[in-house]
């Protein structure tokens, strides 16, 4: 994966308004804004085009990126982004400021892994059913994770898989976890996949012979 879809040009712009923004997107760009660390907000343009490359890998919704504001680096990362509803086009972007000394808070992916491997799925059938596809922590910009892997190998049959379960990288803690013990949400359910179980089946067939005979 290319390093450049972490650095991005930005100009700074002052003709705001809804009607600023259509012009902006008429001439492929996206208005953006960039905001943190106690300073004052500032408006943005970026190109669309780089942007749009940008986002379709998932690591740049979780890495810090570098902002090049008129020929001066800002460290940043994406807070918010707005899509139109059928086109694919990126039509704002939300920024937020970052320092390397300072702990900030943001969404990861969830990744689920070894599915295929668990005995809950591949012998008895079940199947996995994710309650969450992202979780919020806090943690210095430089341990910042682009994903955190979720292990199904092990989860049995109607078992479920708290925040508290999970194996968060060293210098990461979770965001809910930290606001007590009712906030252990879950995060994947191994459950019994629907429909009629191989003895039922079979019930049925010999159900089915008997009449016939």
């Amino acid at each position: 994966m290319s390093e450049g879809i972490f650095t991005l040009d930005a100009e700074v712009r002052t003709d705001l308004g809804k009607g600023a923004s259509r012009r902006l997107r008429h001439e492929d760009k996206v208005p953006a804004v960039l905001y943190g660390l106690g300073k004052e907000a500032v408006s943005l343009t970026l190109s669309h085009n780089k942007v749009f490359q940008a986002q379709e890998f998932e690591a740049f919704y979780s890495h810090v990126l570098t902002l090049n504001v008129d020929g001066k680096k800002v460290e940043a990362v994406i807070k918010d982004m707005q899509r139109h509803p059928f086109k694919p086009r990126v039509t704002h972007l939300d920024f937020l400021r970052v320092d390397a000394k300072q702990a900030l808070q943001t969404n990861v992916p969830l990744h689920f892994v070894n599915e295929e491997k668990a005995e809950s799925i591949k012998t008895h059938g079940g199947h996995a059913e994710h309650h969450m596809v992202d979780v919020e922590i806090s943690c210095l910009p430089a341990d910042l994770p682009e994903f955190i892997e979720v292990d199904v190998t092990n989860v049995e049959l109607g078992q479920t898989l708290h925040l508290s379960d999970i194996v968060l990288p060293e210098g990461v803690t979770s965001v809910e976890l930290a606001k007590g013990e009712d906030h252990d949400l879950a995060v994947v359910t191994v459950k019994t996949a629907k429909g009629p179980s191989v003895e039922s089946e079979e019930d049925d067939a010999e159900g089915e012979e008997a009449a016939a005979e």
